[in-house]
């Protein structure tokens, strides 16, 4: 199993309707196949400044390399994200 995470900040103003549209438009991800247990979080921790993080979780090697190489997630990437996101910091785990 790996666990994808990453955690960001977006370029929009906090609750606004830009930010909105992109956490929605985030969903998408959570389609693509070998896509387990997607989540959205808010980070609420004065430790560090990132706003969100996404997690989600693959059976194995082949469904993350599938995942990366999705047409929906290259195009959420080229789209979405590169265009919105301010910082981000991405950690994939596997268990000891």
């Amino acid at each position: 199993m790996i666990r994808h995470t990453v955690v960001f900040t977006l370029k929009h103003a906090p609750g606004s309707a830009d930010e909105d549209g992109f956490l929605r438009g985030a969903l998408v991800l959570a389609d693509i196949p070998g896509v387990e247990k997607f989540e959205q979080l808010r980070q609420v921790s004065p430790k560090n400044d990132y706003a969100f993080g996404f997690s989600m979780e693959f059976a194995d090697q082949a469904a993350y390399t599938g995942y990366n190489e999705h047409p929906v997630h290259v195009a959420f990437v080229r789209d979405r994200w590169v265009p919105e996101v301010e910082r981000f910091l991405e950690i994939d785990y596997t268990h000891l």
